[in-house]
């Protein structure tokens, strides 16, 4: 009985760490991430009721977020955010969800169709997979990623070849978008990578299908 009583002490020690926890942060964090992946789906059936969606999604976040710097808490969505936020998000205005609705809304605004759903892939699965993938797994960190992981970066790499070849059907196009996705996700821009990744995804995109 003892012995059990130490093996179960000791799981629940294990899962309150603080490596399990940041682990469980990120992985809320990119749930959400993962959920703009439906936009392209949106945006065929209607790309109007999309742009729109994103736009009243990021102003009623502004909105609940004031609120919660001001410190009203509000049911739900508080406890989210606490959860989702990162160290650097402490006492601040936490970014990540708005600049992820505005990288989907600036592709859905300035890219065609074929390169926009390029963009939001990437950003959504691109970034959301290096991220866990990096937090997991990741060992290997050369300098020229900024701190950021080999492992980490392969996974944004191929994840974006297999969403962008399976949305154009082009292997040289899904390599390019690929790679320009992965070189800014290893760059330090923090929250403002849920812009430039899609963008530079969608753009490369773009440019080699010539439209």
């Amino acid at each position: 009985m003892k012995k059990i009583n130490n093996i179960e002490m000791y799981f629940t020690q294990s899962m309150s760490s603080p490596v399990v926890q940041e682990f469980k942060n990120e992985f809320v964090r990119k749930s959400i991430h993962f959920l703009i992946a439906f936009v392209p789906a949106i945006a065929a059936l209607n790309r109007d009721f999309a742009v729109f969606m994103l736009l009243s999604g990021i102003i009623f976040y502004i909105y609940l977020e004031g609120l919660r710097r001001s410190g009203i808490e509000v049911p739900f969505y508080s406890m989210i955010t606490r959860t989702a936020s990162r160290r650097r998000d402490k006492n601040r205005f936490v970014l990540g969800p708005l600049t992820l609705g505005a990288g989907a809304l600036a592709a859905l605004l300035f890219l065609p169709e074929t390169p926009a759903k390029i963009a939001v892939y990437a950003l959504a699965f691109g970034d959301g997979f290096a991220s866990l993938v990096g937090r997991v797994f990741g060992r290997v960190r050369p300098a020229i990623l900024f701190g950021k992981s080999l492992e980490g970066s392969l996974s944004c790499f191929f994840s974006v070849v297999i969403v962008s070849w399976y949305v154009c059907g082009d292997a040289k196009t899904a390599l390019i978008a690929a790679a320009a996705a992965t070189v800014f996700e290893a760059m330090p821009l923090e929250d403002y990578d849920n812009i430039v990744i899609p963008l530079a995804a969608g753009i490369a995109a773009k440019l080699c299908l010539g439209l």
